[in-house]
């Protein structure tokens, strides 16, 4: 059963932030993906990591998810996978600390990721993702509120296994896609 986060209107202005990408939340997901916010381009696409689909491909390629490149290089099909069997056949969840869309992190202002902090912890702790991935040194330092991090498996987040990748596109490929099966391992097998 998928529980649809709530969204969170964008100061005033009148929009629902959630009405283009959809987080589908499950319990006792293989992989909770949490990225920092969408990039204007995801946001009107309806995918995460959809303006550059590096991610995608990376999933594919560490077999996280098993699909053919040509569908998920089009915006229908990426959009088609994730909204059909993302979370329903792969039991996969993404979700981001800030839903407001931005071209990049620069755009955030200080202290907008408290409230996304506290519910992405409530997520975890009530959904039990086998395991927690952030995604980049941004986003995990912002949800610890804290610069002193590493790459590799972090301290568990109650029943959830945590991970902090490599932001995945910029740099070497096969580092994330290393990461990714590693994540894999353990979120699927029970192996680490």
């Amino acid at each position: 059963m998928c529980i649809k986060q709530e969204g969170i209107h964008d100061g005033g202005k009148g929009l629902r932030l959630d009405q283009m990408i959809k987080y589908a939340i499950s319990k006792g997901a293989r992989i909770l993906f949490v990225g920092i916010n969408p990039h204007h381009g995801s946001y009107r696409r309806g995918v995460p990591f959809s303006n550059n689909k590096t991610f995608w491909y990376l999933l594919n390629r560490a077999g996280v998810i098993n699909e053919r490149i040509d569908e998920l290089k089009t915006d229908e099909g990426l959009k088609d996978m994730y909204e059909t069997r993302f979370t329903r056949l792969y039991s996969l969840n993404f979700t981001n600390i800030i839903t407001r869309p931005s071209h990049d992190v620069s755009e955030l202002r200080k202290g907008e990721e408290d409230r996304g902090r506290i519910r992405i912890l409530k997520t975890i702790i009530g959904n039990r993702p086998r395991v927690v991935c952030f995604i980049g040194k941004v986003t995990y330092s912002k949800f610890l509120n804290s610069n002193s991090i590493r790459f590799g498996w972090q301290n568990d987040i109650g029943r959830s296994r945590v991970y902090l990748m490599h932001f995945p596109i910029r740099g070497a490929a096969r580092i994330r896609v290393n990461e990714l099966r590693r994540i894999k391992e353990v979120a699927f097998n029970g192996k680490g």
